[in-house]
């Protein structure tokens, strides 16, 4: 009985560590397919799946976190803490698909310097949120989680100067009403972009508060 309730406590980082596996390539392959839009044989709709398909698998393995909160007597944080921490994660990817599926839906051709730099600041804040999920499976790593979560928390930052900073350019430049709906969904294409940023903060900030209440 005692070895049964060890092992379910370790099968919650265990599939923590896993969504966040499937969030960190997701976030690769949309860096990917945003770095390379106008490239000649740039393989827009294979990249567009591939982040398809690991928020599918994201999904699969948020059911089976909540379906284990649901049956196990005891949990390793406050439960409704780790099922805050599990929707968090999944906003995440689900946002990197938005990203991802918005290429088709407002016809993006090519990409920009800002939509470039925010995928970079994306997929290494959804890196940095992978080291800080493993890190909070380990009480000894605790002080490696307090410096993971302010770096996440920085990068959204930097995002958001930078979407600050790119809408302004699309709306200085003076053009026609072709000009002006490449505005308008360029807007709308970065407000999705630093909304994955928005979500990796949510997160580091739900584990701030745990790593606080576990002190």
């Amino acid at each position: 009985m005692l070895n049964n309730v060890i092992s379910q406590r370790g099968t919650f980082f265990i599939l923590l560590a896993a969504h966040t596996d499937r969030l960190v390539a997701g976030a690769s392959a949309t860096l990917r397919l945003i770095t390379g839009l106008g490239n000649e044989g740039h393989q827009t709709a294979l990249l567009i799946e591939e982040v398809n398909l690991n928020e599918t698998s994201a999904d699969a393995i948020k059911a089976d976190f909540i379906r284990l909160l649901y049956e196990s007597f005891t949990t390793p944080i406050n439960r409704d803490q780790l099922h805050t921490l599990i929707l968090d994660l999944d906003r995440v990817l689900n946002t990197l698909q938005s990203v991802a599926n918005a290429i088709n839906m407002y016809s993006i051709g090519n990409s920009t310097p800002e939509a470039r730099a925010l995928a970079s600041l994306a997929s290494d804040a959804c890196l940095l949120l992978n080291r800080a999920v493993i890190a909070l499976s380990d009480r000894e790593q605790a002080p490696r989680l307090a410096v993971l979560c302010p770096q996440i928390d920085a990068l959204e930052s930097q995002a958001s100067d930078l979407m600050r900073e790119a809408i302004t350019k699309l709306f200085r430049e003076e053009g026609d009403e072709q000009a002006a709906w490449h505005a308008m969904k360029m807007r709308r294409f970065y407000f999705t972009q630093v909304a994955v940023l928005h979500g990796c903060k949510r997160a580091a900030h739900t584990m701030e508060e745990i790593l606080l209440e576990n002190a």
